[in-house]
């Protein structure tokens, strides 16, 4: 029988997996360093730090499937932080407000014969011009709290989304059709 392991410590990516049929038995953070590497790109970030987080978490669960996925939020070649403060979160919104960015999720799946499937997916969001009354708003709400580029989309953040270009449960945290591709072309459920 098939085990898959969810190298995260995110709600919203088990609730993503969850959404589409796929109960991981187990979940297991990596908690690795995340910081980017001098003059890192935000597709190559998110992409070694999905690989890195599954590499961290298959050591603890042989002969599972390990799934791991990162999400940057970039604004041109900048990679913006994930906001652990109002000043963070504020820099970011300020950021964002009026402009395009991207969200590029990087997947990574081992399997328990060691194939490694990749996967970096990308969509471009569009933020209205945010008013100062709707970013303090925002601010106050603390939504904003450990999220990547210091907003989530699916909750109040929605209002001042003007457009999606892709995959939208890849902004929430996980690329759904992707995650699913690959699993089913690893073999994931077939025992």
């Amino acid at each position: 029988m098939s085990v898959l392991v969810l190298a995260s410590a995110s709600p919203r990516r088990l609730d993503l997996l969850r959404q589409i049929g796929i109960q991981p038995d187990a979940v297991d953070p990596a908690h690795i360093d995340e910081t980017p590497l001098a003059g890192e790109l935000p597709v190559p970030h998110a992409r070694r730090l999905a690989e890195e987080k599954a590499r961290a978490v298959l050591a603890r669960h042989p002969g599972s499937y390990i799934l791991a996925a990162d999400t940057v939020v970039s604004c041109g070649r900048r990679i913006l932080p994930k906001a652990e403060d109002e000043a963070t979160a504020r820099k970011c919104l300020e950021l964002l407000s009026g402009r395009r960015h991207r969200v590029v999720g990087g997947i990574c799946l081992m399997t328990p014969d060691g194939r490694i499937g990749r996967r970096e997916v990308t969509t471009t969001v569009t933020f209205k011009r945010l008013s100062p009354g709707e970013a303090a708003a925002y601010l106050a709400s603390g939504e904003w709290d450990g999220k990547a580029g210091g907003y989530a989309i699916q909750g109040l953040a929605a209002r001042y989304v003007r457009d999606i270009q892709g995959s939208y449960s890849n902004i929430v945290g996980l690329a759904l059709f992707e995650t699913a591709q690959m699993l089913d072309g690893l073999g994931f459920g077939r025992d």
